[in-house]
């Protein structure tokens, strides 16, 4: 085991100067120097000597660390072959721990959780660049894959959109695609000053806790009834799907409307997930 915890500072620019490395601002990379916070992140995630942890964007190892201190095994994916020798020798002392080079938008990690994981179940921890989180959350989500929860570091106002309720000023699209496939809370706030270099915005710690048995529908529709909704903010529910580019008679969706209980005259921020649940399965095939 290292004599410096990573979260160091001066451990940190010891490496960082020792290896030349420079951040960059493409890859969105801020480093967590605030041990506190690394605890938090991994208690929050509720990682036990029992469980598989799929770490994205370890960086130089901060969080791979407390990581590999809890977890039975750790597989980190980094997309910066700069950063692979720099974790060879910061993580050196964990036989538990497993670097993969590569971008987790474009691996297959089903074959990964099959392979490394002996098929999961699995749980995700990592910090998240601000630039990729919601097409990698989309990934993780969408893909049907064995994975218990993610517990990631996002961008503040994003963590608050994906947790937000219906009737607020928060909740949109994003809100309905997290609630459908997870139980999200927020853990915990980080200031932004905890971080190497320090961001412009503050972050927030969320998991999401993945429902095991979605609702049966068509999902592709589920998902466009959506975004036709809150294309048109301003716009009631039946003008917003009247106008979205469905080959629907307006007459065909109000009846629709009325069957779900739900009134035409409804903004997509006063429906719940429930409610558009409910109007996917009542509405006739759509075609866009």
């Amino acid at each position: 085991m290292t004599n410096n915890r990573l979260y160091s500072p001066k451990y940190v620019r010891e490496i960082i100067d020792r290896y030349g490395f420079t951040f960059s601002k493409s890859l969105g990379q801020n480093f967590l120097i605030d041990g506190n916070i690394v605890r938090k992140i991994v208690q929050g995630a509720e990682v036990t000597r029992d469980d598989y942890v799929l770490e994205i964007g370890p960086g130089i190892g901060i969080l791979t660390e407390e990581l590999a201190l809890n977890a039975k095994k750790v597989v980190s994916v980094e997309l910066d072959r700069g950063l692979l020798d720099v974790l060879e020798e910061t993580l050196a002392a964990y036989d538990n721990v497993e670097i993969i080079h590569g971008d987790i938008l474009k691996i297959d990690l089903k074959k990964l959780i099959d392979e490394k994981f002996e098929g999961g179940p699995i749980k995700i921890v990592a910090n998240l660049p601000y630039y990729v989180t919601t097409p990698i959350l989309g990934k993780l989500l969408e893909e049907s894959l064995n994975i218990d929860s993610i517990t990631v570091m996002i961008q503040k106002e994003v963590a608050d959109r994906m947790v937000a309720a219906h009737g607020s000023k928060a909740y949109g699209s994003l809100s309905v695609f997290v609630n459908f496939y997870s139980r999200p809370e927020i853990l915990l706030k980080v200031p932004k000053t905890v971080f190497m270099p320090q961001p412009k915005i503050d972050s927030s710690v969320i998991k999401l806790n993945i429902i095991k048995e979605l609702p049966d529908l068509d999902r592709e529709k589920f998902f466009q009834v959506v975004k036709a909704a809150f294309s048109k903010r301003r716009k009631t529910i039946l003008n917003s799907l009247s106008t979205y580019g469905f080959n629907l008679d307006k007459e065909d969706i109000r009846k629709a409307l009325e069957e779900a209980e739900i009134s035409p005259q409804a903004r997509a921020e006063d429906l719940s997930l429930e409610d558009f649940i409910k109007i996917s399965k009542i509405l006739p095939p759509l075609y866009i």
